[in-house]
């Protein structure tokens, strides 16, 4: 069912809420609205999350022609995808109040033009015209501006979802921004070693980056009008970041159940930050190449894409939040197990291949459903608080974690077998660092399962809402 839509003349669609009350009076019929700009707004943001993500991993997988190109060591190169890391955690709080505070439309314009210009600012220092000693440092600052850009852009998917779509989507909508973040990682791997086979095709390489970065600059600046629609899409909606944002974040610290979440999921997230960190460092020792690293890696982030778009269905349709990700948390700490034992076996490639993509279907999936959740157990505070403290939490035991699993391992005295480009040095025994991983997966899982429990305080107030307008 359709309606025009206003002055703009836009068709707008009447949410299904509104639809099963036909004895409502009109103006209450009419009350909730969905416009068909929000799937444009939600494309915009998807490109723009894919297009910042690309451009975080740009080097890594090329890191050897980086570092000739750029004059720079291994070292500096691995600092250009840190920096993102470095910069999110300050950044953050300014970003969640500017998405309550400033808006939608704000935010991802901001974001856009410094995603575009850290792009193209990579692209000038590429080009050797500043001079060689310049080189580095003007990618460096080009990396941190898009590391600046990207709070911007990860903490808008729960916002968006909650000011544009129905009850009904908001999940749905929610998946597919997130899982744009780790398409761009997986563009990166591929489109990186293609185009950059040898060092001087670098500058060739962020020309490939900062097209899209451009184009979808403009896409945002032009496109998006307004930070949500004229009539909104559900009750909630209409509240939407009403809390302040220090009350707010005052709230969140006396909410027991998101205490848990932020610790239980940003323990979580750290552990799939540091498979996906040294993934390749892990198998290398045991005769693995870099090849079927890559594939493992690649295998981890598709799964959890195709992972994170049926469980995001299956929770719009029966918004059974808790169950789902108890149960994926569950299965995800049986897959880190599993890949404790098989990654340290010779000769296991069908059996770490399995268990890398079982991981990411069973673990991945879990990342939009679990903002969700956020913003349902600690409603009414702002979506983008709920969520970007999570953010915080996932990045701070990233941190602490990579730096634990690092310091657990031990060179071997022997590595007949060792595939590690880097040699003897680089021999390392990962066995107990990834039992300890497992460990972690398993206690913050088994936590979660047991002490997590909270009310869908979102929908209840939507419910309240409809049955008070009946």
């Amino acid at each position: 069912m359709e309606q025009e839509g206003g002055e703009s003349g836009e068709q707008r669609e009447v949410c299904p809420a509104a639809e099963r009350k036909p004895n409502r009076e009109l103006e209450k019929l009419l009350a909730f609205k969905v416009y068909k700009r929000r799937w444009f707004i939600l494309l915009v943001l998807c490109l723009l999350n894919c297009s910042n993500s690309a451009l975080w991993l740009t080097f890594a997988p090329v890191a050897d022609q980086s570092a000739q190109y750029l004059k720079a060591s291994l070292e500096q190169i691995n600092w250009l995808s840190l920096v993102y890391m470095v910069v999110a955690i300050p950044l953050s709080f300014g970003t969640t109040w500017m998405l309550d505070t400033l808006g939608l439309r704000i935010t991802l314009i901001v974001g856009s033009w410094l995603n575009m210009f850290g792009a193209l600012l990579r692209l000038v220092g590429s080009l050797q015209s500043l001079g060689i000693s310049a080189v580095y440092p003007v990618v460096m600052v080009g990396q941190t501006l898009g590391a600046l850009a990207q709070p911007l852009i990860i903490f808008t998917p729960t916002k968006l979802a909650a000011l544009w779509f129905p009850e009904h989507q908001r999940a749905t909508a929610n998946t597919i921004a997130s899982m744009s973040n780790p398409l761009g990682v997986l563009l990166a791997n591929i489109i990186s070693p293609k185009v950059a086979v040898t060092y001087d095709q670098i500058p060739v390489l962020l020309l490939v980056y900062a097209i899209p970065a451009a184009v979808i600059c403009f896409l945002a600046t032009v496109g998006i009008r307004s930070s949500a629609p004229p009539t909104p899409p559900s009750a909630s909606a209409e509240s939407s970041g009403s809390e302040p944002f220090l009350q707010g974040i005052k709230l969140l610290l006396k909410n027991k159940a998101y205490l848990i979440l932020l610790l239980c999921f940003g323990a979580g997230i750290a552990v799939f930050t540091c498979f996906s960190t040294l993934l390749e460092q892990i198998l290398c020792v045991r005769g693995y190449t870099n090849d079927f690293a890559g594939l493992c890696g690649a295998l981890f982030i598709v799964f959890g894409v195709v992972g994170a778009g049926f469980l995001g269905l299956y929770v719009d349709k029966t918004k059974k939040f808790i169950e789902a990700i108890k149960i994926n948390m569950c299965f995800s700490a049986l897959a880190c197990i599993a890949f404790s034992v098989v990654s340290q076996m010779r000769q296991q490639t069908v059996a770490v291949a399995t268990v890398c993509s079982l991981f990411g279907l069973f673990g991945f999936s879990i990342y939009p459903v679990a903002m969700e959740l956020s913003v349902e157990c600690s409603y009414p505070v702002g979506e983008a608080t709920s969520a970007g403290l999570i953010f915080i939490s996932g990045q701070v035991q990233s941190i602490l974690c990579i730096v634990l699993i690092q310091k657990l391992t031990r060179q071997l005295a022997d590595s007949p077998f060792s595939t590690c480009s880097a040699g003897g040095d680089a021999a390392l025994s990962w066995r107990v660092s990834m039992l300890v991983m497992a460990g972690l997966c398993t206690l913050f899982s088994c936590s979660f399962v047991i002490f997590f429990n909270t009310r869908y305080r979102r929908l209840e107030a939507e419910a309240q809402t409809e049955t008070g307008d009946a």
